[in-house]
This record gives structure tokens, sequence and C-alpha cells, in this order.
């Protein structure tokens, strides 16, 4: 009864579509390293822009709604620009130096870290007595690669974060951008749809909005509870007089961009440093970020980004853990938006198929 109305020309399409789509992503995942380069150049490149276009599509409509209280539109512009990148400056003023102090701190401190961390793994020794030498062994090759990890990625880190040109450029360059895209928002939106065919101009116009709907949303109410986990984050590990509190709320936050595996990931660096310290307050951070984490997943959540992207948690694992293989962390945090994206292209054509 399932199958009574499938014609096997679809089955036939859907299939080959699949083992098509699989031999893209097995390549994708095999030949990274040959075209990891041109992306790095190209995400190098393209990178200001990028950031300047999303900034700009979050200040757009509320610029908009500024101008519908007969607050003209250039004015709206000069306001929410001056705001927002006046109070990103004071923050980054306040905060950057912290970060950049935290972050060479712990590289300094890291052996002394990764010492204490030996010293609390070998007094597991004796509870774990009964597994096979080999295991142990692994365990030391494991704890060493971490420190490996960790330090290379603290110096890519500090490296990063002290470019003084490319700190320039994104300083100078990215509010110039956000300035005029802004600015020519509907010029722009006009000289795109120039390229557009006039037959597909009425369907890309509702696909796009249909992004802007649930993605938008998305998006936008990710990062005010993200924003929230930073804070509370902090808040905690202050009042705990943890070290680099600063540092390990901004990772929790981001990472909370990540469904389901980023609140583990955010809490694997806290539950690590205050490792180094007492058994006791490693348990008392783990309930401090569940209660956060309940707080966030059940009341900031369903409120601010509600089921905006209403896609099948086995959909979103898959599209994660393939995020995570091909580009790391990064991977895993736009792996949601691209999935929207995707399903919402594609539901938009299978939909104008059916109808013609």
């Amino acid at each position: 009864m399932l199958f009574k109305n499938w014609k096997p020309m679809n089955f036939l399409y859907w299939t080959v579509s699949g083992i098509a789509l699989f031999i893209f992503i097995y390549l994708l995942v095999k030949l990274l390293p040959v075209y990891g380069a041109f992306f790095s150049f190209l995400w190098n490149l393209l990178a200001p822009f990028l950031v300047a276009l999303l900034i700009a599509y979050f200040l757009y409509p509320i610029i908009l709604k500024m101008h519908k209280h007969n607050i003209p539109k250039g004015l709206a512009i000069i306001i929410i620009y001056v705001l927002f990148f006046g109070g990103l400056g004071y923050l980054l003023h306040r905060i950057f130096p912290m970060i950049i102090h935290q972050l060479s701190d712990l590289k300094v401190q890291l052996p002394h870290l990764i010492e204490m961390y030996r010293d609390f793994v070998y007094s597991l020794y004796e509870y774990t007595a009964f597994l096979p030498e080999n295991v142990h062994d692994r365990m030391d090759e494991l704890i060493q690669e971490i420190e490996t990890y960790i330090e290379n990625l603290l110096t890519d880190l500090v490296r990063g974060l002290t470019g003084i040109f490319d700190m320039i450029v994104f300083i100078t360059v990215i509010p110039v951008l956000v300035f005029y895209f802004i600015k020519d928002y509907e010029k722009i939106k006009g000289y795109i749809k120039k390229w557009i065919p006039f037959k597909y101009q009425n369907q890309t116009s509702e696909i796009c909005h249909a992004i802007d709907e649930s993605l938008g949303r998305y998006i936008r109410g990710q990062l005010i509870v993200c924003l929230f986990i930073s804070v509370a984050a902090f808040a905690v590990f202050r009042y705990l007089d943890i070290n680099y509190a600063l540092l390990l709320a901004i990772i929790m936050g981001v990472t909370n961009l990540i469904p389901y595996f980023g609140p583990i990931i955010g809490a694997v660096p806290a539950v690590a440093i205050t490792a180094t310290v007492s058994t006791k307050l490693i348990i008392v951070v783990l309930i401090s970020v569940f209660v956060i984490q309940l707080i966030e997943s059940n009341l900031l959540s369903p409120y601010i980004v509600g089921k905006s992207i209403n896609i099948h948690p086995v959909a979103i694992i898959f599209a994660l853990l393939l995020g995570g293989q091909l580009f790391g962390v990064i991977g895993m945090v736009i792996a949601v938006p691209l999935l929207t994206v995707l399903k919402v292209i594609t539901s938009h054509i299978l939909t104008a198929r059916r109808y013609n």
C-alpha cells in the first residue's frame, strides 16, 4: 500500500540521485587536502564581504522599522550604524585585550596544566588496574596528542588574533562595506534581479523570502541565545573563580551554535581546566552548565528561535557530522544554515515541478 503510487521512474531517479550524492560527498572528503588551500585563499579574500553582508542583513530590518516610524532612512542608517559599531568597538576595546591575555597565558601554562591533568589521569590507574597494559599506553598517547593539538590550536589563535595586517583590514574595510551594503540594499537587489531570467524571477523571489523567513529568524535567535549562554557562563565561572573565565564563556557561547553537540563541546574545555583544580569543582561546573543549558533549551530557544527550520533531527545530525568531517567546528556551525537553505530551495523546486 505504501508504494502503490510509486512510479518506477521516480524510484530510479531518487536511487541514482542518492548514489550520485554519496559519491560526491565521498570525493569531497577524499579530495579535501587538494582543494583545501584554494578554499583557504578564497575564505581570506571573501571573509570581509561575507561578514559585512551578514551584519547588513541583521541591521537592515531594524532600519526599515525605524523608517516606518517616520524617521528618514538616511538618518536611521546613521543612527543604527553609529550605535552598532560604537557599541561593538567599545566591547572589543574592553574584551579583546582580555581574550589575548588569557590565550597567551593559557599557552604558557599549558605544559603545567597538562602535567597536572596527567597526574589526575595517573591517579585513576589504580582504579583501572584490571585493564590491559596497552590500554594505559594508549591513554598516554592520547594525552600527548591532546597536548600537541591544543598547543598548536592556541598558537594559531594567538597568531590569528594578533595579526596586525588582518586586523587593520577587518577594522577598516568591514564598517565601510556594511555602510554601502545598507545604503544600497535595494539597488543591490535590483542589480541581482537583472541577472535572473524573467520567467524565474517570481519563483526566485519566493525562495529568497522563504529563506529569509526560516533562516533569518533562526540565526538572529541563535545569536541572542548564544549571547545569554556566554554571559551566564562568564558570571558563573567568575563566581567560582575559574581561570580563563572569559575565554571559556566565549567558547561555550560560540559552540552553542551547533545543535545537539554544541553544549557538550563547549563544556569540555571548562571541565578540563577545572579537572586540574579539584573534583568537587568539576561537579559544580557540570551542574552549572547543565542548569544554563536547561534554561536555554526549555525557556529561551522555544520562544526566541522556535521551530523556524523545521528539519528532522536525523538530517541535522548527518549535516553536522559531514560539516565537522570537512571543515571542523566551523563546518558544524554553518551546517544547519546551509541545510536550511538547501531544504527551502529543494522544496520550492519540487513544488514547482509538481504543478507544472
